[in-house]
Formats: C-alpha cells, structure tokens, sequence
C-alpha cells in the first residue's frame, strides 16, 4: 500500500523531530539487544567484553559480511531461521542467531531485557485531500494489536470506531482512503467511551499489573498527533498509559541501519520478504502488518524498547541508555477543567 501520506503530511509524518510492572517468573524471552547497531551493550558489564567470546563473534560477522545471499538463505535453513528478506536483512539475522546462541553459552542473557506485551496502535482519522493546515483530525478507529513476546503471535486484538464531533460528516476522500463509511461513524461512540472500552479491554489483559507492556506505532503521529489532539477536542487528559511508545520506524531504521526512507510501511514489509495483507488504510489491517514487522524484528534479535515520549505536548526521544520501564497499568483520564 502506499504510505499513509495522504491523510498525514509526509514531513511531519517521517518524524516531527509510571511504575513499571511486575514481571512473572519464569518468562525469560526476551531478545539481547545488539550493541553495534543499538548503541549499548547486553546485559553483561564493559569488563566482560574482554572475554574471547566477543572475539569469536566478531569473527563470525567478518565472515557473515562475506557471504551470498544464497549463502546465507542456506545458513538460515540450516538453524530452521527464516530465509525471506533483503540480504542485508539476513546477515543481521545470522549475526543475532549466532550473537545469541554464544552469549547463551555464558549465560549473559538477561529475563528482563523487554516486555511481556507490545501493544500496536494504527489510529485512523478524519481527513481532507490535500489536508488543509486548519483541518482538525478526529479518531473514527481506535484499533489496537496485542503481541504476545514470548510466543513471537498476535495474541488478540481490539477494535472499535469513532464518532468525530467537530466533522461529524466524513469527506469523500476520507471514505474512500479508510473505507470507513458515514454509516459506521454514526452508529459508533463518542471518543471518551472508546478510549474507556480500551482501557477496561487492557486491564482484563493485565497489562501493567501482571504483565509489562508497553506501546508501539508506526512513526511518532498517533500519539503525538492525533491521540493528543483528540484528548483535547474530548476535553480530557492526556492517558499515562500513552505517554511513551516505541517508534518502529525509528527501531527498523537503527537495527537494520537504513535510511528514513526505508522506513515506510510497505517497504518494511517488502524487504523482510513479507506483503500487505489485508486492506490499506483499515486501522486493524495496518495494526495488524506493524505486528507482523514487530514480531519479525523480535525474531531476527531485536530489542524492541521505548523510544520516544510525549511531555507538555511536546514529542521528544527517549534514549537507549533509560532504564527499561514498562507502561503503567491503564486509567481512564480526568476531565479538563
């Protein structure tokens, strides 16, 4: 599909710039974070790395670099490891196979290394072609997708539309990009009592109780956009639960080391060997293939963590170097005065 550049404009949308939870036992599945591409190291300390172990697998990605993708498709078959994808894709996946397995060895591996659940949210919103500066976007899909990280699946998923109150009446153009009809919007609540559905939706889930978890989005304008300009067209505040998320544009970028450009959608999609599936511009549909990127990051090494917040409104990057922490269990907001 393409991107969704029509109903967000392409500059802000490539980047306009709590307690954490209990963890259960026994749920060690967490993927290593990859020092080069990260910036930091696994859990083990700056002295370990005087340990031959990172020789060797230093080693091994000077020879991994040198190898043909039929190489490497051969390799990954080999371990049972996926063999789709761009060959840059699957050296980084041979590298982390081989990274993980060496640091299994000397138990350097931490449980805590990322969140029992990562929730995908893909909002759709009231829209004009051409997006008029002075246009108000309003939530008509408050989709969400809930990735369970230790069995690598979609474990469940919620869905419910909105009805906008400043453009009640949807345009053209908006129906024909979503397929959301003036019919749905009509019928469906108001925001507070979807974004109250989300919450009680979360909290059956035991998110932020017996579960960490936290957000994610494709890119930084669901949050810092249209859930923010929505709590206060709602006239409510903003949620904790949604204060801080993990940008996967931002997380594919760095891990892959790609440009912003190879950031889209689609094309994410298209270099881990993988198709849209589904309808482009459904909210849930567009969750549901974030998802799928995000599970195959998990599976290629990745450590998925949080990466940008919102403050007074403002969006601003949160750095690797943070403690891990997972989002709050969901309340629903208070009323503006």
């Amino acid at each position: 599909m393409e991107e969704r550049e029509e109903s967000r404009p392409q500059a802000a949308r490539d980047e306009a710039a709590a307690a954490p939870a209990a963890r259960p036992p026994g749920r060690q599945h967490c993927k290593i974070s990859d020092q080069e591409t990260n910036g930091k190291t696994s859990a083990a300390s700056s002295n370990d790395f005087s340990d031959p172990i990172y020789k060797e697998i230093a080693i091994t990605n000077g020879y991994i670099n040198r190898m043909t993708r039929e190489e490497l498709r051969s390799k990954l078959a080999e371990f049972k490891l996926e063999t789709r994808g761009v060959k840059d894709v699957l050296k980084k996946r041979l590298k982390n196979y081989y990274k993980k397995q060496k640091l299994m060895q000397k138990e350097h591996i931490s449980g805590d290394s990322c969140y029992d659940y990562i929730c995908v949210v893909d909002f759709e919103a009231t829209c004009e072609e051409g997006n008029p500066p002075e246009f108000v976007h309003e939530i008509i899909e408050f989709p969400v997708v809930l990735v369970n990280t230790r069995t690598l699946e979609i474990e469940d998923t919620f869905q419910q539309y909105v009805k906008p109150e400043i453009n009640p009446k949807l345009s053209d153009f908006c129906i024909s990009l979503t397929g959301i009809t003036q019919d749905i919007v009509d019928k469906a609540d108001i925001f507070p009592q979807v974004l109250q559905n989300v919450i009680e939706w979360m909290r059956q889930r035991e998110l932020g109780t017996k579960y960490s978890y936290s957000m994610l989005t494709d890119g930084s304008w669901d949050m810092s956009k249209f859930l923010n300009t929505q709590c206060r067209i709602s006239r409510i505040k903003y949620p904790s639960f949604a204060k801080k998320w993990i940008n996967i544009r931002k997380s594919y970028g760095n891990f892959y080391k790609v440009p912003r450009n190879q950031t889209k959608l689609t094309i994410m999609l298209e270099n881990l060997g993988m198709n849209y599936d589904g309808r482009p511009h459904s909210g849930l549909d567009d969750s549901k293939n974030i998802a799928r990127i995000a599970i195959r990051m998990l599976q290629d090494g990745c450590d998925l963590r949080v990466n940008e917040r919102i403050h007074g409104g403002q969006l601003m990057t949160v750095s690797s170097s943070v403690p891990l922490e997972g989002a709050p269990a969901p309340q629903m907001p208070r009323y503006r005065n």
